[in-house]
């Protein structure tokens, strides 16, 4: 096993890459695209999440001994092929929308530039975390909406894969979650983290009571207990007698959450204890915390929903060469039509800063831009050097909170309609 990025590609871009040095064409200056043709179904926006991890696996995207080693195991790959390979290194530009950017149908989401050789190697790597990374932010970013404020905790590290998990954190906090029970996340990302007891822990003692009293004695009155595994009532009333009324949140994990959040709110203000939080979880999705915008909770715990896309797994982008030598090429199918030549956006706004248009553009054509519009993509990488400068997590976060603020209040309805933006094509 290696730590490069290489390999996590498809058989069918080396035996293009091979096939192209043996015809000549490999070192033609092409540039590529990604977009998407459409939304996932009810999706009224996208949310460009994992630019920074596609930036750091590109670093380490190189073929060194033992990447060429198994490939050479395989018997796919030629030995011509193998030695462009040992020496490769990409060396192109990439350009495209930065973290945080909102998307639609059409958008050049990401612009790779240089020889066929160097960019047809990238398209696994290149859809595998814009796919997933977009996804999860786009369907995080519903659920912030959704929770107009409240606090927000990414939980779903048990529903995915290990690594997806990661960067299901990621880009759950860049989409507005407040934290995450990921520490992996918290190391890589600097991320906050958050979590208390499961359960289990409860179980594990004779009684409720001597549970919550161990907890509290470990992790103080501000702590967080989950009082559902036995009655709700009882154990609110527990946790209350067992850290008293600075008890920090109590939190239900099961049954009819917005039933149980009045009943828990209701009851911790007869205790005395009413700056108790009431944190719920349980199957949470945005159309779930949306129902519960009128009950008394102040934070919603999300798993499965978040880290799985809430039914949108994926973004649907793809990657397709647009441009050739100069020359605009494009797939002609009827139902996976593509538009050639290489592309730049202008996000049209209105002087009081609500966006109403994005302007997708050839980029060796002018297009006017207002003084309230902007041009999206920007420079990402430049002769295979990051550029310096680019924006970090958190400026990316408060990048996607200003651009939700720009469309239009009905593109943040989580019932089906067009886009929030329409697109513009001009030829």
């Amino acid at each position: 096993m290696t730590s490069g990025t290489a390999l996590m590609t498809d058989q069918y871009e080396l035996t293009m890459l091979g096939a192209a040095l043996a015809d000549g064409t490999a070192g033609r200056r092409c540039t590529f695209e990604v977009f998407a043709r459409s939304l996932p179904h009810g999706r009224r926006y996208g949310v460009v999440a994992g630019v920074g991890r596609l930036l750091e696996a590109l670093a380490r995207f190189s073929f060194g001994e033992p990447e060429l080693d198994a490939l050479r195991a395989t018997g796919a790959i030629s030995e011509r092929t193998l030695e462009h390979l040992a020496s490769t290194q990409f060396a192109g530009d990439i350009a495209g929308y930065p973290e945080g950017e909102l998307y639609f149908p059409g958008s050049p989401v990401l612009s790779i530039s240089g020889t066929f050789a160097e960019c047809v190697l990238l398209e696994t790597l290149v859809l595998s975390i814009l796919n997933h990374d977009c996804a999860i932010a786009s369907a995080a970013a519903r659920m912030t909406t959704a929770a107009n404020g409240r606090r927000l905790i990414e939980m779903g590290s048990r529903r995915t894969h290990e690594e997806a998990a990661v960067a299901a954190a990621r880009a759950a906090y860049l989409a507005g979650f407040d934290a995450s029970s990921n520490l992996e996340a918290a190391a890589r990302y600097g991320i906050p983290t958050t979590g208390t007891s499961a359960h289990a822990f409860t179980l594990l003692h004779d009684t409720e009571e001597e549970a919550f009293r161990a907890q509290v004695d470990a992790l103080g009155v501000g702590t967080t207990l989950l009082v559902d595994t036995y009655d709700i009532t009882g154990g609110i009333e527990t946790a209350v007698r067992v850290a008293g009324p600075e008890l920090g949140a109590v939190r239900i994990d099961s049954g009819d959450l917005g039933v149980m959040a009045q009943r828990a709110r209701a009851q911790l203000d007869s205790l005395g204890a009413t700056s108790t939080r009431v944190v719920l979880s349980g199957d949470l999705d945005e159309h779930a915390i949306a129902g519960l915008r009128a009950e008394p909770v102040d934070a919603y715990g999300v798993g499965t929903s978040v880290v799985t896309g809430s039914g949108a797994p994926t973004a649907g982008m793809v990657y397709k060469l647009v441009e050739v030598e100069g020359r605009p090429v494009a797939k002609r199918s009827s139902s996976k039509e593509s538009r050639g030549g290489a592309k730049s956006a202008v996000r049209r706004h209105r002087p009081t800063g609500t966006a109403t248009e994005e302007v997708v553009h050839r980029r060796d054509r002018s297009v006017e831009v207002g003084e309230h519009d902007r041009v999206v993509p920007v420079a990402l990488v430049k002769s295979g050097e990051p550029v310096s400068g680019l924006p970090g997590l958190g400026e990316a976060r408060e990048h996607l909170r200003a651009n939700l603020v720009a469309i239009p209040w009905e593109g943040l309805k989580l019932s089906r309609g067009e886009p929030a933006l329409p697109t513009t094509f001009l030829d």
